[in-house]
């Protein structure tokens, strides 16, 4: 009999062969939380440990990996897109510092190719597992004609929780605080238009080979985005107290990101000179024939968080990030006596924050 819908060009077979493929991958990071399997039409989670809350807060994040997927499609490698979707989604809910609960995904693509939905769902759940986090849920959808058959884009979104009064902000922040950067894995998931850009003026492909970038251009740019949530968490409680805020680097970039978590009337110069941008933001900034500098509002330069902690415990915090293995060095030393703002980046993304500025010139 006729199928209309195969017709149409969606095929609903091949979604359910994508799911039977993901879906031991979905229950890897399942716990005791999770009620139910994978399929159905909501997922379900218990959480009756909040009753032992005083006052639990949910915590909630989405996000997408933005055009980073077009080289994923580009050289037809789809594993780590996933672990960037988590990235970008649950590591902002432990900014707030929340723990993660649970996550959704939802898959948007012109043709279902079985093989390579499960390549991008198996990332997620990595992702997840890594970050203690259960993906109860996902969608598939397929839209032909809207989409090309190879084209496809990621989003998702997470659930946490905290205890009102234990949530990290911009509230806890005070004069002499130390900013500590942490150290990314690399472009992570944002400016890839830009980076597209340049590689096109370029006429530079991503199967092309570049030495300085350690290989195959689209490869390198895939690297994937380094996960926080877990030796984050682990330091929250390691040292009570000491980590006043957390900023991740995401769009926009260095300053406005972390003028975001600091209070109002507060200022900090970070210091560029304390390191050293990774060579893949050199290379991109060189063929753009542009000062690196330029890129400081849309690249992280290779600084993935910054945590915003007491003075006293600074030194300590910089050490348990090490043994977690993050890099992770002062930048700066947050100050609320009047000056001239002039030049800072004050608050972002609606955000009425302090004000930050990059002094100096980078090593290396």
């Amino acid at each position: 009999m006729p199928n209309p819908y195969a017709e149409a060009g969606v095929d609903t077979a091949a979604g359910d062969l994508a799911v039977e493929l993901m879906k031991s991958a979905v229950s890897a990071t399942h716990n005791t939380s999770v009620l139910g399997g994978v399929g159905g039409f909501a997922g379900l989670y218990d959480v009756s440990f909040l009753k032992d809350f005083e006052r639990p807060l949910l915590a909630t994040s989405t996000d997408g990996v933005g055009t980073k997927v077009a080289i994923a499609q580009a050289i037809d490698k789809h594993d780590t897109i996933g672990q960037d979707l988590v990235g970008m989604v649950v590591d902002d809910i432990v900014v707030v510092g929340a723990k993660p609960l649970f996550m959704t995904d939802y898959i948007a693509c012109g043709r279902v190719v079985p093989a390579r939905i499960a390549d991008i769902v198996a990332g997620i759940a990595r992702g997840c597992s890594e970050t203690g986090t259960a993906l109860v849920g996902g969608e598939t959808a397929e839209h032909p004609g809207l989409l090309g058959p190879d084209d496809y884009d990621v989003a998702g979104a997470a659930v946490g929780a905290v205890e009102a009064g234990s949530q990290l902000g911009a509230h806890l922040v005070q004069d002499g605080d130390v900013v500590v950067a942490i150290a990314s894995s690399g472009l992570h998931s944002n400016g890839y238009s830009l980076v597209r850009h340049i590689l096109s003026s370029r006429g530079v492909g991503y199967t092309d080979s570049l030495p300085e970038l350690g290989g195959l251009v689209g490869e390198a740019l895939l690297e994937p985005t380094r996960l926080y949530t877990t030796p984050l968490l682990s330091l929250i409680e390691q040292h009570p107290g000491a980590v006043h805020s957390l900023s991740h680097v995401t769009g926009g970039g260095i300053a406005a990101n972390l003028a975001r978590v600091l209070p109002v009337g507060s200022w900090v110069e970070v210091d560029r000179s304390t390191w050293e941008p990774l060579p893949v933001f050199r290379v991109l900034a060189s063929m753009a024939g542009t000062p690196i500098e330029d890129t400081e509002g849309t690249w992280n330069l290779g600084i993935g968080m910054f945590a915003v902690v007491s003075a006293a415990a600074a030194s300590d915090v910089i050490a348990s990030l090490g043994a977690a293995g993050l890099a992770s060095w002062s930048v700066g030393t947050i100050a609320t006596s009047a000056r001239d703002l002039s030049g800072f980046e004050q608050g972002a993304k609606g955000v009425d924050g302090g004000a930050v500025r990059l002094v100096g010139s980078y090593a290396g």
